[in-house]
């Protein structure tokens, strides 16, 4: 199952065990449990001294298997062959378990060592999903740390039966002790937050304490991490204050257009971003929601910056990058099925709806390729434009056409997500020519139409354009002083990963540039 060229990087990692671990897998007589066999075997032969394999496990969920150090028993199980997307979360685990820090700040460790409680995390998750390793990494590290948490990382495509049974129809899902805790991409901190009831007020007590920036960022997409890289380097205090950092590029499976990249993966670019940032001594806060901005009530006074859990920050100027996020088609159904065969990510939960009838809405770049990527996976895909013709590439539409499980249907209006009140069955839709009403028999939908704008809280502060955009000036200027913006959230046109850099360096170099022209009061 393993190379020679991964075992050799195996061997080099596995160096770095410092305590002895085994792996103990409960089994059966599928095929997935002759994969885990094969994979943990091959796993303890190449350091035997450190790594033992057992297959006697009592767990009741089989095929899994159990990493623990020798002599305990650490919550952290897979009922998956942690290949693809999630080898690196085993090879984290296999790591962590064996003595080796995390990456992760010292006052964290503590704080998942203090909780108090049993937890028990189902991670349903599916190997092709670039989403799903942060959530099962962070289990599995909290699991380490506390051995009142068991983390256990299921893939769907293992238990088939049973995604139906329970209805799960986008991944990650979590379930905390048998109940629902949460879908979609989580990090560590909003996972700690949300069971560890203290953690907010403690939060933004500390935020508060903050001295003032030069120039604060937010967002923390490619705009915001270029624009603190351009401010930190004038030698001037700089902050990035994000819900999450990357963003939308954690969405982004392939990244095959930032010219000097042939090609990357949007996590694995996001980590780069970051690295970057960092590595200029930029002052990082995550999983924190901006509510307000005040810009300063005297020329070269402070804005103040206030978060959602109370906090406050100020700084001398403010760069607006919070980008954008996936266009809603706004009809009945949209919501109450969302996770529920309502989708807006073909590579996460494509393969939840193997040989299924699926629908995607939205025929421009996205929803094309879309389309293309789950015909190989589904039984049939419709692909339903509000326009007369589709308006991708025209090779991806070419591709699109020659595939035999697809259908067009343009000027199509989406009228309806119908389900039965548990999960969606189906789509109406409106022919726009005719007036004919139709419906279809779907598993799912895929939303694929566009982008909004991140603005709300921005209402009254800044002048914006009708479709929500901040207005900008070809320096980043708002249309307050102190303020600039930069990225997909401007009026700037092309929504590309290679211009809002460039607008987000050209953000921090106008902030930069008031800074000297604006004496402090």
């Amino acid at each position: 199952m393993l190379d020679d060229g991964i075992k050799a990087q195996l061997n080099a990692y596995f160096e770095r065990i410092t305590q002895p671990i085994e792996l103990i897998a409960s089994l059966d007589d599928s095929t997935g449990a002759g994969e885990i066999r094969e994979l943990i075997t091959e796993i303890a032969a190449i350091a035997p001294d450190r790594i033992t394999a057992r297959f006697d496990g009592g767990f009741e969920r089989r095929p899994s298997f159990q990493i623990t150090r020798v002599g305990h028993d650490m919550g952290v199980h897979f009922a998956a062959v942690p290949m693809g997307h999630e080898f690196t979360s085993l090879l984290l685990a296999l790591l962590w378990a064996g003595g080796h820090p995390p990456k992760v700040e010292a006052e964290v460790i503590e704080q998942i060592r203090a909780l108090d409680g049993d937890f028990r995390f189902d991670t349903w998750m599916s190997l092709t999903c670039h989403n799903c390793p942060d959530v099962v990494q962070a289990m599995n590290l909290m699991a380490v740390f506390n051995p009142r948490i068991r983390a256990m990382a299921i893939d769907g495509g293992l238990f088939q039966a049973e995604v139906e049974q329970r209805q799960i129809m986008a991944v990650p899902s979590v379930y905390l002790n048998g109940e629902l805790f949460g879908n979609g991409r989580m990090e560590l901190g909003e996972i700690l937050a949300k069971v560890d009831t203290g953690a907010a007020k403690r939060a933004a007590a500390q935020l508060s304490e903050k001295a003032p920036y030069d120039v604060l960022i937010i967002g923390g997409g490619p705009a915001g991490a270029a624009a603190a890289v351009y401010a930190a380097r004038k030698g001037i205090r700089t902050g990035i204050v994000a819900e999450r950092f990357g963003g939308q590029t954690m969405d982004t499976l392939g990244i095959e257009n930032f010219i000097s990249v042939l090609e990357t993966e949007g996590p694995k670019f996001a980590a780069a971003l970051e690295a970057h940032v960092r590595h200029y001594g930029v002052d990082l806060i995550t999983l924190q929601r901006v509510a307000r901005v005040d810009p300063a009530t005297v020329p070269g006074g402070h804005a103040t910056v206030t978060l959602d859990n109370g906090a406050t920050l100020k700084s001398r100027t403010v760069i607006l990058a919070t980008g954008a996020r996936w266009r809603n088609v706004n009809v009945p159904g949209e919501q109450q099925y969302r996770t529920k065969g309502v989708a807006y990510c073909p590579h996460c939960d494509g393969p939840l709806f193997k040989g299924k009838d699926v629908a995607v809405i939205g025929g421009g770049n996205s929803g094309v390729e879309a389309a293309i990527d789950l015909a190989g996976v589904v039984r049939s895909v419709t692909l339903l434009e509000f326009a007369d013709k589709l308006r991708a590439d025209q090779v991806l539409v070419d591709k699109l056409r020659s595939m035999p499980n697809v259908s067009i249907h343009l000027n199509a209006q989406t009228t309806e997500i119908t389900g039965d009140g548990q999960k969606m069955n189906g789509l109406r839709y409106k022919d726009r020519v005719s007036g004919a009403e139709h419906h279809l028999d779907l598993a799912g939908v895929f939303v694929q139409i566009g982008l909004v704008p991140n603005t709300e809280f921005l209402k009254g502060t800044v002048e914006l354009s009708r479709f929500g955009e901040i207005i900008v000036d070809d320096k980043c200027h708002t249309s307050v002083p102190g303020l600039f913006a930069a990225g997909d959230v401007t009026t700037v046109p092309y929504k590309q990963i290679i211009i809002a850099t460039g607008e987000g360096a050209k953000a921090a170099l106008s902030a930069f540039d008031h800074l000297i022209r604006t004496p402090a009061p």
